[in-house]
């Protein structure tokens, strides 16, 4: 045992505190908690017309000056008061033109509300804050990463307001209901739950909430930080929650029966529980003809496969199971290998363990760098490794068939889960062959089968409750005018979709 009971091993219990800055709410206490800040700036207002001295205090870079001087300032100084009110009554009712006036009582109020954008104005009465945040964001464009022909050009951006926005302009429904959380302890991150009342499952809504309240971190700054806090399984390597910059695809999730959530800072918005299906649609297969569609989901199902089984498939069949291979490819198999040194599997895990390096290095420098550096890898280092011997030919096609049909999954994070498990495949392979194939692939299924999220099994619809259909999209879509009602799974209040 540690100091205050605590276990040895065990992290220091880290209570939060209901009052950080303890006294009454005065500019001189004020001007002590911001102490040292370059960016902490005070102004003095005299009234020309009383006679009564105001106190301001802000931030500078988080208030608009314009807002400040002509809304604020200009009004105390200069502006009629009321008659027959104290000076705190006087500015709350008509002593500055700003909607978003408002008494503060603490000093933790206060200072809240002035690293979110506010101004404090202190007076003989009491303080109250004028909200003139600056409001800089970034200006609504097309989507980079989710590209459709045929949709909507607008994205989400990291202002929490302007998606909450774009979310009503796609939804005009006043049943939209959208309940605003506070996040992190010094952070203090705006998250927005939104659902649609009256259809998504109210127990869903108050089972995503209740995670939401329990979230006890310092900072939420990324997608991760939220989701490996309300994922039900933590150990899980495949995402559990769809991200999209989409506001069609969002508001479409919406009108499923899920639940969507907004991170201020972070361009995406989350939707709530997902399921191994949501993650290989796109989003032009609502905007495409439905054979068309199924077409190309056929093609994302036999990718994730390949992707995920052909390097150890070879590596069972070139080096455990020979007789496989029909003679004359064998034949070319064996004059290809001749001269290369290593084993089929060291070579595999190898071409497949460079193949991950080059994709990295793409990724991380930037954009005219990454291709060059791609084709660079990918045909001169790669054309070189085969004619020295180093590699032969077969190894070098099984992996970039392998990698370039990962790249026609929809989800990033999909496809970064059944890297990992590729590489898991091909060690199998290595040392028991098609068995451990067969074992690798069991064990992922039975991981697969194994996820909940929020209820919803991970492989619906290949797993619905009691083998029930999944209406409108059964593993492939339909016709739209045949899709009546809307998911089982989800247990929306609604189930009707349509006339």
């Amino acid at each position: 045992m540690g100091f205050f009971g605590q276990r040895r091993g065990e992290p220091p219990y880290h209570p939060e505190q209901e009052v950080q800055f303890p006294g009454e709410p005065t500019f001189e206490n004020m001007e002590q908690i911001f102490s040292g800040c370059a960016d902490f700036a005070t102004h003095i207002v005299v009234s020309a017309r009383t006679g009564e001295r105001f106190r301001l205090c802000w931030l500078d870079g988080m208030v608009k000056s314009e807002r400040l001087n002509d809304y604020v300032i200009r009004p105390l100084a200069v502006g009629p008061s009321p008659a027959g009110l104290d000076e705190l009554r006087q500015v709350l009712e008509g002593g500055v033109w700003n909607l978003n006036v408002r008494e503060q009582t603490t000093l933790d109020d206060i200072a809240e509300q002035i690293v979110a954008g506010a101004a404090a104005v202190f007076c003989a009465a009491g303080a109250l804050t004028c909200d003139v945040g600056t409001e800089e964001k970034r200006s609504v464009q097309a989507p980079e990463d989710e590209v459709a022909a045929k949709g909507a050009k607008d994205s989400f951006v990291e202002s929490l307001r302007t998606n909450t926005s774009l979310l009503r302009r796609h939804l005009r429904s006043p049943h939209i209901q959208i309940q605003e959380f506070t996040v992190g302890r010094e952070s203090r991150t705006p998250v927005d739950v939104v659902w649609m009342e009256g259809l998504t499952n109210r127990k869903l809504v108050e089972d995503v909430v209740r995670r939401l309240e329990q979230v006890d971190i310092d900072g939420l700054l990324s997608t991760g930080d939220f989701e490996e806090y309300v994922a039900q399984r933590k150990g899980a390597t495949f995402p559990q929650m769809v991200f999209t910059e989409r506001p069609d695809r969002f508001c479409r999730g919406i009108l499923d029966g899920r639940v969507g959530v907004f991170i201020e800072g972070i361009p995406l918005g989350g939707l709530l529980p997902g399921n191994i299906a949501q993650f290989l649609q796109a989003p032009q297969d609502q905007m495409y003809h439905w054979t068309i569609s199924g077409a190309l989901l056929t093609l994302r199902y036999l990718c994730l496969l390949v992707t995920l089984l052909l390097p150890g498939f070879y590596i069972a069949v070139a080096s455990f199971h020979f007789e496989m291979i029909p003679t004359k490819l064998a034949m070319s198999i064996i004059a290809s290998k001749q001269n290369v040194p290593f084993a089929t599997p060291f070579e595999v895990l190898l071409l497949l363990l460079a193949f991950e390096i080059l994709q990295e290095a793409g990724l991380r420098l930037p954009k005219t760098i990454g291709q060059t550096v791609s084709i660079i890898g990918g045909l001169v280092v790669g054309q070189a490794a085969v004619d020295a011997k180093i590699l032969s030919p077969a190894v070098v096609i099984v992996v970039a068939a392998a990698g370039i049909a990962g790249f026609t999954l929809p989800n990033q994070d999909l496809a970064n889960a059944l890297r990992i498990w590729r590489f898991l495949v091909a060690l199998a392979a290595s040392a028991a062959g098609l068995f451990g194939v067969v074992t690798a692939l069991a064990a992922l299924v039975c991981h697969l089968a194994g996820m909940e999220s929020f209820g919803l099994a991970y492989l619906t619809p290949f797993a619905a409750d009691a083998g029930q259909q999944v209406e409108g999209h059964a593993v492939f879509r339909q016709p739209i005018p045949e899709v009546k009602l809307r998911e089982l799974s989800l247990r929306p209040e609604n189930r009707r979709r349509q006339k």
